[in-house]
């Protein structure tokens, strides 16, 4: 195995989750409970890997059907199923979430640590004689399983803090179903192979930074405002 490739494979996925973390300022998560978020996350392409073999040897569709098929089910449903389902077992009922960036930093770290060890195996491993995959998948789908669990996180939040069960069961839901939705646009788009529906990809890839960002920076001005409150309360009883 190469130690270039490797470094090169797990470094963007690093990358993305310190610049998460450092998002967070000013309520950060247990950086223990981060990392074992970021394994179990890690970990989840082991179940992953199995449930895609088993639905793929399901797929009884050519061409469009069967690219759609692969985009939506096999790889949008199951990658996000078991990185929603690392935060719902570790971070979602844990004390130290207790504001809504912090689902997002959860689900971020889950969605990294999966593309982390995922991009090793297409790195290192599937694709070590092309130079340029190392690049491709830094520039592209590692972000894009960070800006997946940007959504994720987002409804999990609103889920966490909903006063409605039914509201909450709602948003739950949305944590799964719109990340997969996105996650599934993403790879169809690349796995149709059709020349004039690869004109959408750049714009899909910035609508998706765009609404992503919106979101975290809705979430960090929240953060904001209650580390403001919690610090004029203290002021006001010196």
């Amino acid at each position: 195995m190469s130690t270039r490739l490797f470094v090169i494979a797990i470094s963007p996925g690093l990358a993305l989750a310190l610049g998460i973390y450092l998002t967070d300022r000013y309520d950060r998560e247990p950086v223990d409970l981060l990392i074992k978020v970021f394994l179990l996350g890690a970990l989840a392409v082991i179940p992953t890997a199995f449930v895609e073999r088993m639905l793929v040897s399901f797929n009884i569709f050519g061409g469009v059907l069967a690219a759609a098929y692969t985009a939506f089910i096999v790889a949008g449903f199951t990658e996000e199923f078991f990185k929603r389902a690392v935060v719902l077992k570790t971070a979602y009922r844990h004390s130290a979430f207790d504001e809504k960036l912090d689902g997002i930093v959860y689900a971020v770290f889950s969605a990294l640590g999966f593309a982390t060890v995922e991009n090793v195996m297409y790195v290192v491993f599937r694709f070590a004689a092309n130079p340029y995959i190392g690049l491709y998948r830094g520039i592209l789908s590692v972000p894009a399983h960070m800006l997946f669990g940007v959504t994720m996180g987002y409804y999990l939040s609103l889920s966490k803090f909903a006063d409605d069960e039914k509201m909450r069961r709602s948003y739950l839901k949305r944590a799964l179903i719109v990340p997969v939705m996105l996650h599934g646009i993403f790879d169809f788009i690349l796995m149709a192979k059709i020349p004039t529906l690869m004109i959408f990809f750049i714009p899909f890839v910035i609508y998706l930074w765009i609404i992503n960002l919106r979101r975290l920076n809705e979430y960090t001005k929240e953060s904001r405002r209650t580390y403001e409150d919690i610090q004029n309360r203290k002021d006001l009883l010196k």
